[in-house]
C-alpha cells in the first residue's frame, strides 16, 4: 500500500493569521511539522498542499507542494484535491500546527489502514483543563478498537460518579482524548469529501461525525501524546519550553 501524507497549510487563520511561516526556535512552523513527519516510516512522501506562495515558498525548501484552490471549506477538501491527482492508494492528513506529533503516532494511524478504510488516534485524556474544555475533543471506542463516537462534550458520562470532582472521574474512567490526525483509503476520502455536510457534524462541528453517519468505520490508534499544538501565538512558547525539556 502507498500511502502519502498531507499537510495542509494556509495562511490566513483568523486566530493566528500567517501561523505556518511563524518561528519555533528557529525554524518555521511548518518546517518543524514537515521533519517530524519525514521521520515516519509508514509514508512514501510528505506533501505540503496550500493555496499561498509565500507558505509554498518556505514549504518547497523541505519537502514538495501542491497548490491547491483557495475556495476549500475545510483541510481535509485541500488534501482531497492532492489525493485526486496523486498516486497513491492512501493517505495520512496531517495538522500543520503539531510540530511535534511523535513519528510513532503518525506510523500507527497509516499502518492501521491495512485493516480499517478510515483511522485516527487518541491519547489518554490527563490534564484535568482538557476534562470540560470543549476544545479537547473526546472519544469513545468498542472493544475492537472503533469509534462509537467524538464528542466536544465529556463522553462517557459517568452516572454513578457525577457527583465527584473532575479529578475523581478521571481516576475512574480511561477517557480518550482525540487527536486530529487522520489516515484515509484513497476511496474512502473521496467519497467522504463529496457528501454533504451530516446533521450531527453541522450539531459539534466536527468532520469525523460526517464519516460515522455514513457508516465509515474508523479505527482509534492509542498513543502517548498529550499534544502541543500552536493554535495562537502565544501557543510559541509552550512548545518552545517542551523542546528545550525534550532537549534536555
Amino acid at each position: 500500500m502507498k500511502i502519502i501524507g498531507v499537510i495542509p497549510a494556509r495562511y490566513g487563520a483568523k486566530r493566528f493569521p500567517g501561523k505556518p511561516l511563524a518561528f519555533i526556535a528557529g525554524k518555521f512552523l511548518i518546517q518543524r511539522v514537515i521533519e517530524q513527519c519525514q521521520q515516519a516510516r509508514s509514508l512514501a512522501e510528505v506533501i505540503v498542499a496550500t493555496d499561498d506562495r509565500r507558505i509554498a515558498e518556505v514549504a518547497g525548501r523541505f519537502a514538495s507542494v501542491e497548490m491547491t484552490s483557495p475556495h476549500h471549506p475545510s483541510g481535509t477538501d485541500r488534501v482531497a484535491e492532492v489525493v485526486r491527482r496523486r498516486e497513491c492508494d492512501a493517505v495520512v492528513n496531517l495538522q500543520g500546527d503539531e510540530p511535534l506529533m511523535p513519528p510513532a503516532a503518525v506510523d500507527a494511524v497509516a499502518q492501521a489502514l491495512s485493516h480499517s478504510e478510515m483511522t485516527t488516534a487518541a491519547t489518554p485524556l490527563r490534564e484535568l483543563a482538557d476534562y470540560d474544555n470543549p476544545n479537547a475533543v473526546k472519544v469513545v471506542v468498542n472493544g475492537r478498537g472503533r469509534a462509537l463516537y467524538f464528542s466536544r462534550r465529556t463522553i462517557p458520562y459517568l452516572r454513578a460518579d457525577a457527583h465527584r470532582p473532575a479529578a475523581e472521574q478521571m481516576s475512574a474512567f480511561p477517557f480518550l482524548k482525540h487527536l486530529g490526525i487522520y489516515g484515509y483509503r484513497r476511496d474512502t476520502l473521496l467519497r467522504l469529501v463529496d457528501s454533504p455536510v451530516s446533521p450531527l457534524e453541522a450539531a459539534e462541528q466536527l468532520e469525523q461525525l460526517r464519516a460515522l453517519e455514513l457508516e465509515i468505520p474508523i479505527h482509534v490508534s492509542v498513543v502517548d501524546y498529550q499534544g502541543a499544538s500552536v493554535d495562537v501565538p502565544e501557543d510559541i512558547a509552550v512548545v518552545e519550553s517542551r523542546l528545550k525539556q525534550m532537549a534536555g
